[in-house]
């Protein structure tokens, strides 16, 4: 038998495609679930009052990562931490109106990663901060980003149908209109009696369904899929019998509402992000009214609860498709968010309550379900981890990968292989290095290029003091020896990198 050139190298290829798609085949899927704004509310990670079934669902089959953290909190700099696996002091991104790409244009993200490795990825709702001066990145999708609302009203008297102050920031076309006023603020809750579908995470949630449906019926290669939803983002805006589902009068009220004792006057916040809304007042820093502090934290949790619902959705539809049993699930919350504890409100602080995020992970073979990962865990961990799990190589890449590979604490939960997490963020020109152990937290704060004798030194030990009451940094040497001697293992911060024209 003759064989020709021709068709021995057409078996080859033959070969070569199919030994690709059997490897492809034999990959775990990833399903990728972002939230905005969302602290541990949730009852698996013990929070009593919050009503968290489809959150609990995933605990109770994944590993809960309790004492996880992000690595700064604030929305667009959490999001590169996680799509490149770099702390912002590494990469000089802290603020808004900064591109990763205008610093590392072969940058390789984490669904990059994926793709170049035979995976589609897609991505649904928020996923890369959209907005004030940040755009997607097209690079990072198989196809175009489906994105949706962040800033979300369907009740005329919330916004009176005008562009509000935050949606003109979301949508880049600025807070004040052309002729240079501010523009109007929008509500910082709404409860309109409507269907899921009205609101922006009914509609993601719904979208995913159908990709993931798609995704059956079409793809014959592994994907990853980024689902991003935006509740508990401001403003509140969630169906109505979300709101009913609590009863406002046992919901928690803050406990300690001023600053740390000791703190310097600049390590806090006043007003900020929550005075963009009506009816909230400009208090400098001075408690809200109890009733005010009352719906707003109502808002929250009925926010939660209505994001957990369209979660339910999207892994009913995994289950229902089969691709439960061959996809790693990974639910994040980009920063925590403040209830009024030290007279603050939502995040941008160096506090336990806006840097503290859940993070669940559930392997296809549910590998240890249910069990909680003592491990510290930074952000930037889920790129090294999601990479590992997927049997994925290491990526080649121009950006600094920071993150530790988790798949030994998913073995193993009780497994250390960190003793700390290090976050950041800025006040100023003052970068506000931190880094939490099991006991204490440390916030160096340090002018950029300026040397450590020059050091403003925040700690507090949460053994002793969990809500941060005193600042403990002088009465204590040698605890701020010892945290002051693990900070002295990071390098120094890269300045921030100048913001886009």
């Amino acid at each position: 038998m003759i064989v020709s050139k021709r068709n021995l190298i057409l078996s080859a290829v033959w070969l070569g495609l199919t030994s690709t798609l059997i490897q492809a085949a034999d990959k775990p899927n990833v399903l990728l679930i972002l939230v905005d704004d969302l602290k541990p509310t949730i009852r698996a990670f013990g929070d009593a009052v919050a009503i968290t079934p489809n959150l609990d669902r995933l605990a109770r089959t994944g590993v809960r990562f309790e004492s996880a953290y992000c690595n700064q909190a604030v929305c667009m700099a959490s999001r590169y931490n996680l799509m490149l696996g770099s702390r912002s002091t590494s990469t000089g991104f802290y603020n808004f109106g900064t591109e990763f790409r205008t610093v590392y244009p072969d940058a390789v993200t984490l669904p990059q990663h994926f793709m170049n490795n035979g995976y589609v990825a897609h991505s649904v709702g928020k996923v890369y901060h959209i907005g004030h001066g940040n755009t997607n990145d097209d690079a990072s999708w198989s196809v175009p980003h489906h994105p949706d609302k962040v800033i979300d009203y369907v009740l005329p008297e919330s916004n009176h149908r005008e562009l509000t102050r935050e949606e003109g920031l979301f949508t880049n076309m600025g807070a004040r209109d052309e002729t240079g006023e501010l523009r109007p603020r929008g509500a910082a809750w709404e409860a309109a009696d409507v269907l899921d579908e009205a609101y922006a995470d009914g509609r993601t949630a719904a979208t995913a369904v159908d990709r993931l449906q798609w995704l059956k019926r079409n793809e014959n290669k592994p994907f990853f899929l980024a689902v991003g939803f935006v509740r508990p983002h401001l403003p509140f805006s969630a169906p109505k019998k979300y709101w009913d589902s609590y009863d406002r009068a046992n919901l928690p009220m803050p406990v300690y509402e001023k600053p740390p004792e000791g703190a310097p006057d600049f390590a806090g916040k006043e007003d900020g992000e929550i005075a963009a809304f009506t009816p909230i007042p400009r208090t400098n820093g001075t408690p809200f009214e109890s009733d005010l502090t009352q719906k707003l934290i109502h808002g929250y949790y009925a926010s939660v609860t209505y994001m957990d619902a369209q979660l339910g959705k999207v892994l009913d539809a995994l289950e229902e498709t089969g691709f439960a049993d061959n996809t790693i699930v990974v639910l994040w919350g980009d920063h925590g968010f403040h209830l009024g504890d030290h007279g603050v409100w939502t995040k941008h602080t160096n506090y336990e309550q806006a840097v503290r995020i859940p993070v669940i992970i559930r392997t296809p073979d549910r590998r240890n379900a249910g069990k909680n990962a003592i491990q510290l865990t930074e952000t930037v961990d889920i790129y090294p981890t999601l990479a590992s799990l997927a049997g994925l190589p290491a990526p080649q890449t121009s950006q600094p990968i920071d993150g530790l590979d988790l798949s030994p604490v998913l073995s193993t939960p009780g497994k250390t292989i960190r003793d700390y997490a290090y976050h950041t963020f800025n006040r100023g020109n003052r970068n506000g290095r931190a880094i939490r152990s099991a006991r204490y937290r440390l916030i160096e704060w340090l002018p950029f290029g300026k040397s450590a004798t020059e050091a403003i030194y925040e700690l507090y030990d949460f053994q002793e003091d969990p809500l941060e009451t005193r600042n403990i940094a002088d009465s204590d040497p040698a605890a701020l020896a010892q945290m002051k001697a693990l900070l002295a293992r990071e390098p120094a911060a890269v300045p921030q990198v100048k913001k886009n024209r």
